[in-house]
C-alpha cells in the first residue's frame, strides 16, 4: 500500500508557478495541519496523562527518530530545560546516525533496526521511561526497532506518524496518525508533516511539564536565566507578582536563582517586613 506521505502532489509544474502562487499555495497546504491535528486531541492527552505519573517517578521522555523527525524530537529535548528549569536528562532526543546527523545527513543510519535501542541503553533505563518514535513515513527501522525493543522491555511506547495503519502505529501502545496529506513537494515530509509532528511535541511536552508543576499560572517560573532577554521576562514576572520595583525584583531574581524562588522569597519574608 502507498503511503499518503509518499503520494504525488496536489499541484503540478511547481517550477512553472511565480513566488506569490508559491507561497500561496504552501500556504493553502499549511491550513489543513492544525485541523489533522485537532483529530488526535483525544489520543495526545491520553499519552500525557500515562506520561506524568511515570515522570513523577523518576521516568525520562525520550524521542527517537531519523532526518527530520529525529531532529525535531532533540529541539523539543533541548527546549525543556531552559524553559522549565528541568535536568537535561528528563526529556532526551535520540537520532539515527548521533549528533553528526542533527546537522549532516549520515547515509542508512536510519535503516539499521538495532541501532535505537543500543543509543537508549547508552542512557540506562526504567520501566517508568517512555519512547516516543517520531516517523512520517510510520515505517523507518531505526524507529520501529527501538520502539518494538522498548515495548518488549516493558516501558511505554507511542508513535507520531503521518500514515493510516503504519508500522509504527501497530508496534505501540499509544498511535498518534496525523494525516496532512501529499506534501507540496512530493514526498517532502520537512514541510506539513514536519509541522504536525512539531506541533504535537509541542502539546506533549508543554502538557507534561505543566501537570509536573513546572509553570505557575501561566509563567515559566523555572525557566533558566541564560540571558538578558530572560532575566528581563523574570524580573517583569516578579514585579507582576509582588508589586515591587523593577530594581527590586531584578535583585530577588539574581539573588534567588529563579522566579518561583523570588517570589516565594519574598512572600515568606520581605512581604512581612
Amino acid at each position: 500500500m502507498k503511503k499518503i506521505t509518499e503520494s504525488s502532489s496536489s499541484y503540478e509544474n511547481l517550477e512553472q508557478m511565480s513566488a506569490q502562487e508559491l507561497v500561496e499555495k504552501i500556504n493553502a497546504e499549511d491550513h489543513k495541519v492544525a485541523p489533522a491535528v485537532k483529530d488526535k486531541l483525544k489520543q495526545i492527552a491520553a499519552l500525557v496523562d500515562e506520561i506524568v505519573p511515570r515522570m513523577r517517578e523518576g521516568g525520562r521522555l525520550i524521542y527517537i527518530g531519523a532526518g527530520t523527525s529525529g531532529r525535531l524530537g532533540i529541539l523539543d529535548a533541548s527546549e525543556c530545560p531552559p524553559t522549565y528549569g528541568v535536568p537535561h536528562n528528563w526529556v532526551i532526543g535520540l537520532i539515527a546516525g548521533g549528533d553528526a546527523a542533527i546537522r549532516k545527513s549520515v547515509e542508512h543510519a536510519e535503516d539499521d533496526a538495532e541501532q535505537a535501542w543500543k543509543d537508549i541503553q547508552a542512557f540506562g533505563f526504567s520501566a517508568n521511561d517512555t519512547i516516543i518514535g517520531i516517523a512520517a513515513s510510520g515505517s523507518t527501522p531505526y524507529v520501529l526497532g527501538g520502539v518494538k525493543k522498548a515495548k518488549e522491555m516493558g516501558l511505554l511506547t507511542a508513535g507520531i506518524t503521518c500514515n493510516p495503519d503504519s508500522l509504527l502505529g501497530q508496534a505501540v501502545d499509544y498511535p498518534i496518525e496525523v494525516v496532512v496529506g501529499p506534501e507540496f513537494v512530493t514526498g517532502s515530509t520537512r514541510m506539513k508533516s514536519g509541522t504536525a509532528q512539531k506541533l504535537v511535541l509541542n502539546m506533549i511536552s508543554t502538557a507534561v511539564m505543566i501537570k509536573l508543576g513546572r509553570v505557575k499560572g501561566n509563567k515559566m517560573v523555572d525557566m533558566q536565566l541564560s540571558n538578558e532577554k530572560l532575566v528581563d521576562r523574570g524580573t517583569n514576572m516578579i514585579m507582576e507578582a509582588t508589586g515591587v520595583s523593577y530594581e527590586q525584583a531584578k535583585e530577588l531574581l539574581l539573588t534567588q536563582g529563579s522566579v518561583r524562588n523570588a517570589t516565594e522569597y519574598y512572600y515568606k519574608n520581605e512581604a512581612k517586613a
